[in-house]
C-alpha cells in the first residue's frame, strides 16, 4: 500500500512538470526498477551527469525513491549527485563556450530560453554567482545556466564553486530531509522544496543588497 501511495505521489510530481503521462508512467517504473538495484548509484550519477547540460529529468526522481529504501546510504547518494552534477554542469559550460551555436543554442531553444539570450547575454555576468545559484537549488533549469556561463565568459573557478555550493544544498538538503523524516516529507520535497529554495535565495540577496547599503 505505501508503494502504491508512493507511486502516486511521484505520477502526480511529475505531471506537473509538463511531461506526457506516457513518458511519465515509463520514467516512474523506470525509477522504482532502478531504486534498489545494485547499479542504481551508478545510474543516478548518469542522470546527474546528463541532466546539467542536456537531459530534462532532475536526478531528483531518482534520488527520492532511494534514499527511501536505503536511507543510511542517504549522504553517499547525495554525494554521488552532487560530483557527477557539477562535473555534468563543467560539461554544460563547455558546450557553451566551445560549440554554443550548434549544441548550445539547440538545447536552449528547446528548452524555450532562446527569445531572451542576447539580452541575458548582455547582464549574465553581472549576476552570475547568483545565476548558478539560483539554478543549481531551485527547479529552474541547471543546463540553461550551465551553458549560459560558457558562452559569457564566466569565470571556471567562479562558476565550479557556486555550482558545488548550488547542487550541495540542494541535494544534502533533499537527502538530510528523506534521512530524519521518511515517507511523509516526500510530498513537500516535491511541490513545495523548491519554492522554499526560491524564498531562500530572495532572502539571501535582500541580505546582502541591505549589508551593502549600510
Amino acid at each position: 500500500m505505501l508503494r502504491q501511495e508512493q507511486a502516486q505521489s511521484d505520477l502526480t510530481s511529475l505531471l506537473l512538470r509538463g511531461l506526457p503521462p506516457r513518458m511519465i508512467k515509463r520514467l516512474y517504473d523506470w525509477t522504482m526498477g532502478w531504486a534498489n538495484h545494485p547499479y542504481a548509484l551508478w545510474v543516478l550519477a548518469v542522470v546527474a551527469f546528463v541532466e546539467s547540460s542536456v537531459f530534462p529529468i532532475p536526478p531528483d526522481v531518482l534520488m527520492i525513491p532511494m534514499i527511501l529504501a536505503a536511507p543510511h546510504r542517504a549522504w553517499l547518494i547525495a554525494g554521488v549527485a552532487l560530483v557527477a552534477s557539477v562535473l555534468g554542469g563543467v560539461l554544460g559550460y563547455a558546450i557553451g563556450a566551445l560549440a554554443f551555436e550548434t549544441i548550445g543554442q539547440p538545447i536552449l531553444a528547446a528548452l524555450g530560453k532562446a527569445d531572451a539570450m542576447e539580452a541575458f547575454n548582455a547582464r549574465f555576468n553581472d549576476f552570475g554567482f547568483w545565476a548558478v545559484l539560483t539554478a543549481g537549488v531551485t527547479p529552474f533549469p541547471y543546463k540553461v545556466i550551465t551553458i549560459m556561463s560558457g558562452w559569457t565568459g564566466m569565470p571556471l573557478a567562479t562558476f565550479m564553486a557556486t555550482s558545488v555550493l548550488a547542487r550541495g544544498l540542494r541535494f544534502f538538503i533533499v537527502a538530510g530531509l528523506l534521512w530524519k523524516f521518511g515517507a511523509p516529507i516526500r510530498d513537500f520535497i516535491e511541490r513545495r522544496l523548491g519554492l522554499m529554495f526560491i524564498l531562500f535565495i530572495l532572502l539571501l540577496v535582500g541580505g546582502f543588497l541591505a549589508v551593502g547599503a549600510l
